[in-house]
């Protein structure tokens, strides 16, 4: 056979179109298919809507420094402070849903700010998907130094006796605070008298000073001022001692029942957030809370460590909700 006559087979055109339109498809399924397995953004902001220092900014900061090294990208903590939560939770609610901006938030943005007011710019039930519990915060019940209680219930006993209310401080009204005395004079039957303030910065001052009787505060950002007795902690709104303060009481073991309260942390992402980029970032920050030095960090911090899947997210927001809509509706509590 004539080799030099013998032409290659070679594809139509259309045919060759057609393969080729094929094979890009193929390679382009298996690119989305692979993304979707993790987060793709080269950097991720960690929004909170307090200023850096606080308590829930310090968690961030913690938390953001071992999911750096497990997303493999940097994790940068964003302050966006301003109305209880809400300028940042409207931002986070309005982002791209692709894993590069999450909301770490605290019950009040989540929960309250919603059965507080009616004209937010965002729905935490339709615009946020949960991704993981982070802490667990305390309420303790704290006195200044010169008050000598014994502990909650003497407190509550001597309020009682008293002719007037005992000025009672919180960090302003619908806060975790305020909501913990409404449970509080619920369960005890103390006698108080709420004073809201802006801020920690402005209630600390009159609490040292004797001007206020007392205030329910989240353990981190108090820590130091217990230890070093600037401050006493009569009692802890939970179901065990916390191990930073082994000395202190709970309510229930001094008789006071049904005060329980936790200002706890959160991650959430926006609504429409792939679910395996939900579930990579949930395993995420599972291995960094199991971790050191996030663990330790929170720990000595006076946060306790604690993650969950999505789904466990989700229930804790609805329980949450419901026990909280309760309080502020029989309370009559109406946002400032």
């Amino acid at each position: 056979m004539d080799r030099s006559s013998v032409r290659p087979m070679t594809p139509s055109q259309p045919e060759y179109s057609r393969a080729f339109a094929v094979m890009t498809a193929i390679c382009m399924l298996a690119a989305n298919l692979c993304s979707a397995q993790q987060p793709t953004a080269r950097s991720t902001r960690m929004v909170v809507g307090l200023a850096a220092g606080g308590p829930v900014d310090t968690v961030a900061r913690a938390l953001s420094e071992g999911l750096s090294k497990e997303l493999a990208h940097p994790v940068i903590v964003e302050n966006r402070p301003g109305a209880n939560g809400n300028i940042a939770a409207e931002l986070v609610a309005k982002s791209l849903p692709d894993g590069s901006v999450l909301f770490l938030t605290s019950v009040g943005a989540t929960v309250i700010s919603p059965l507080l007011y009616r004209d937010l710019p965002y729905d935490p039930e339709r615009d946020f998907a949960p991704i993981s519990h982070v802490a667990n915060n305390v309420e303790v019940l704290v006195v200044p130094a010169a008050d000598r209680s014994a502990g909650a219930a003497e407190f509550v006993a001597s309020s009682r006796r008293s002719t007037n209310p005992v000025p009672f401080g919180s960090t302003g009204i619908g806060s975790i605070g305020h909501l913990t005395i409404e449970l509080f004079v619920e369960a005890s039957g103390a006698k108080l008298l709420h004073v809201p303030y802006k801020g920690v910065s402005q209630l600390l001052p009159d609490l040292l000073s004797g001007q206020v009787g007392g205030f329910f505060t989240n353990l981190p950002g108090m820590l130091g001022h217990i230890q070093s007795g600037r401050i006493r902690a009569l009692g802890v709104g939970s179901a065990k001692r916390h191990p930073m303060l082994p000395n202190v009481p709970t309510f229930a073991e001094q008789g006071i029942h049904g005060a329980d309260t936790n200002n706890w942390y959160a991650v959430v992402a926006p609504a429409k957030t792939p679910g395996a980029v939900v579930n990579a970032l949930s395993a995420a920050i599972r291995r960094t809370l199991q971790s050191e030095p996030a663990r330790g960090k929170l720990l000595a911090f006076g946060a306790e460590p604690v993650f969950s899947t999505p789904d466990e997210l989700a229930e804790l927001i609805r329980n949450e909700r419901g026990r909280w809509s309760r309080v502020i509706h029989e309370r009559r509590i109406t946002g400032e």
